[in-house]
């Protein structure tokens, strides 16, 4: 089904890039939406998703998550949003950690007895503007860096994002352009175990960043004294794996309880909806938000999320 409505246009491209844990969700908030939040990410998670939204945020905020991905490797996510009246600024940090793993070969395919491990970061800077009270943009700079065994690479990126408001009717449209840099050099050696004894690799080839091109809108479809209903939409073009359509829906109670879901076509390994909840409560004039977000994959498992929001 996901095949017929999204054409499999970019397959060819996959795995041309590096940096893939840049994207990797990093809120629950997002993910449980099916990752169709680039025109309604009015946090913390803006840093990430477009920087157009920091300015749209409410107040100055702080988010923290954390990813349990496959295999018991570990994401997070930490973000601090700063208002000045008709700008923002921000600060955001993205961390994988892959904990240590065995090493195995096509001739120890038990493990060789020698484990290693992958680390990898981004660390971003947001500035956001608001030139009127239905539009604004944003720009974030990026340094992004990867360690796989001992072998290293690092680059620059800048993620441009625009938002429009259409008055007092609940539809908001965005557009994004993230991690669009330069190509990174990796340097370091690996080992490698062949049938004519070990060799040493030291000479790899410059590896591309994966600039994704991202289209979204948002609309609160319905809301009184107590329920809330909005509706989002996302197409993604990334320039390294093929095309994908993400729709999500929330419900909110109360301003107080929010139950969502989502779905992405044009993924092979997702047959399932996302799902996800959250509770947002004031404390000590502190507005503070928990998330919680479940996917599932075919083959590779499930993703679980956890997330904290603090607006003050």
């Amino acid at each position: 089904m996901a095949q017929g409505l999204i054409p499999n246009l970019g397959s060819a491209r996959s795995g041309t890039s590096g940096f893939q844990f840049t994207k990797v969700s990093v809120d629950p908030r997002a993910a449980s939406l099916g990752n169709s939040s680039v025109a309604d990410a009015m946090d913390a998670s803006s840093l990430y998703w477009n920087p157009a939204l920091a300015v749209q945020a409410e107040g100055s905020q702080f988010m923290t998550n954390q990813t349990v991905y496959f295999v018991d490797i570990n994401q997070y996510y930490a973000a601090y949003l700063q208002h000045f009246r008709n700008y923002a600024i921000g600060f955001s940090l993205q961390y994988l950690d892959s904990g240590e793993i065995d090493e195995t070969t096509e001739f120890n395919k038990f493990g060789t007895g020698r484990t290693f491990r992958t680390l990898h970061y981004n660390a971003g800077l947001t500035f956001s503007q608001r030139l009127t009270e239905l539009f604004s943009y944003g720009i974030t700079a990026r340094f992004m860096h990867e360690r796989i065994e001992e072998v290293e690479m690092t680059s620059g990126a800048l993620d441009f994002g625009f938002f429009y408001r259409v008055g007092e009717t609940g539809l908001r449209f965005s557009v994004g352009i993230n991690n669009f840099g330069f190509d990174a050099d990796p340097s370091g050696e690996t080992e490698r175990q062949t049938l004519n004894g070990i060799l040493i690799e030291d000479d790899f080839e410059s590896v591309t960043l994966p600039t994704t091109f991202i289209l979204g809108t948002a609309y609160d479809v319905w809301e009184n004294e107590h329920f809330s209903v909005m509706l989002t939409a996302q197409l993604t073009n990334p320039s390294d794996n093929a095309e994908r359509l993400s729709i999500g829906s929330e419900v909110g109670y109360m301003d107080l309880f929010y139950l969502r879901g989502g779905y992405q076509f044009g993924l092979e390994e997702i047959s399932l909806p996302s799902v996800g909840f959250g509770v947002e409560k004031e404390f000590l004039g502190v507005n503070t938000k928990i998330d919680v977000s479940y996917t599932t994959y075919e083959t590779l498992g499930d993703i679980t999320r956890f997330g904290f929001n603090f607006s003050f």
